[in-house]
Order: structure tokens, then sequence, then C-alpha cells
């Protein structure tokens, strides 16, 4: 949970950690929504103002909840990218599966934050780099602009696109595991898809093949709630 003081009040949500678990320093990722209760005091922050960062972290997006497989899928949209850079930056997940395929959707070509640092700095990086530079395959794709890849990853997934395109089998609940973290109707639709070709969904003390996170669609749907531009928003949200 990271907030601020807004009167005499604490204003908190959940955010999800994009930095790695030995990492010197805390990195977030967020969207910018212009009346947002929280993001729109945020994204004016400068160097030396104080932000509150509660002691516990909590959430499901981490390997522990997963059963051991073969491959691992990381599906996000927007920043739901988040908790995923944390999870390639572990070289626990590269020990406990033989691929990972982070998957990440967007509406705009300028929305796929992170590309570098997954492609480049990461491959070259001290520690990670023999990790990461076979097993990792990274796959953007957006909806509205001309691009390599072009689709809603649900879709992609359903139409078996994906898997030629990474050079991976479909999804076997045998030997694929995936976590998924984005808008609610990306949520909704894959624990669909997933449920209905036999994956069990897992949680905190309870490893399983595929595991969501809810905090974050709920996020999204309180910072935008005030906002003027909250129904263009979420109809962003649903469209990736």
């Amino acid at each position: 949970m990271i907030g601020l003081k807004v009167g005499e009040k604490s204003l908190m949500r959940g955010y999800s950690l994009a930095s790695a678990h030995y990492e010197d320093r805390l990195e977030f990722c967020s969207i910018e929504v212009p009346d947002g209760l929280l993001t729109s005091r945020l994204q004016h922050l400068t160097e030396g103002d104080e932000i509150i960062i509660s002691s516990k972290a909590t959430g499901t997006l981490v390997i522990d909840n997963l059963e051991d497989g073969r491959n691992l899928y990381l599906i996000g949209t927007g920043a739901g990218l988040a908790p995923f850079l944390s999870v390639i930056k572990d070289p626990e997940t590269y020990l406990r599966f033989k691929n990972i395929v982070l998957l990440h959707g967007c509406r705009r070509v300028a929305e796929l934050a992170f590309g570098e640092m997954i492609t480049e700095k990461l491959t070259r990086d001290e520690l990670l780099g023999d990790f990461v530079r076979y097993p990792l395959i990274y796959h953007p794709t957006v909806t509205r602009d001309q691009f390599r890849n072009r689709g809603r990853i649900t879709d992609l997934i359903a139409s078996g696109k994906l898997f030629s395109d990474v050079e991976l089998l479909e999804l076997d609940p045998q030997h694929d595991r995936l976590m998924i973290c984005g808008s609610s109707e990306l949520v909704r639709d894959t624990r669909e898809l997933l449920v209905g070709k036999g994956f069990v969904e897992g949680n905190h003390g309870e490893p399983a093949q595929f595991v969501i996170e809810k905090a974050f669609a709920e996020r999204l749907a309180l910072d935008c709630a005030r906002s003027s531009e909250a129904p263009d928003y979420r109809s962003h949200l649903e469209r990736q």
C-alpha cells in the first residue's frame, strides 16, 4: 500500500512492486488518471516529496502460489505489467520454469512501458543475464496501432495465434502455469478460458495452476470513479 497525507487523512491504494526483492529501492508503476483520487497527486510528486508505504506486502502474484510446471505465462495489460517485472528479475523463476512468456497488452505502442529494460538491460544484467537470455520470451501486443503483434491477449490465446508466434504448444494444465493482472474484463475472460481448459486457480497456501490479482482492477475502478474521463478510461481498460 502506498499513499499520501491529504489533509488529516491518509489516502492509500494497493500497488504492485516492480522491483525485485534484492534491489535497494522500491519501484512502482502507475497509470495517470487526471482526476483520480490518488494518481492525480502522485503524478505531480518531485524528488524529496514524502509518501506513505505500508510495511507489509500482500498479494497472490508470487510463484509460491503456483505448482511446478514447464512454462510460465505472465499476462498483464497496461500498468498490470508491474508485478511481472519483479517476477522476471527473480532468479528462482528461471530455476522453476523452463520458459517464461511475458505478455503485455495495451491500446497504443507508446503505452508499452519497460520494453527496453526487458529486451536489452535485463539480458546484460550481471546477476540475471545468463538466466534471462533464452528462457524469457517478451511478447507485447496492441489493439489500436500498427505493430508486429496485434490483438487482445485472450483472442490470441483462444485462436492459437499466440502459441505459433512464441513457438510453444497450446495451453495444457499439466505443463503450463499462469499469472494474470489487468482490467476486470481481462481477469474475467482469462479465468473463464483457463477453467474451461481444466486449469485450477491457486491462492495463498493452496498452489495450483494459475493465479490472478483482483486488487489491481478494483484499484483502477476506485481511482477512475470520480474522474471526468472515467467512462472513456474504463472503456479503454475493457478493450485491453
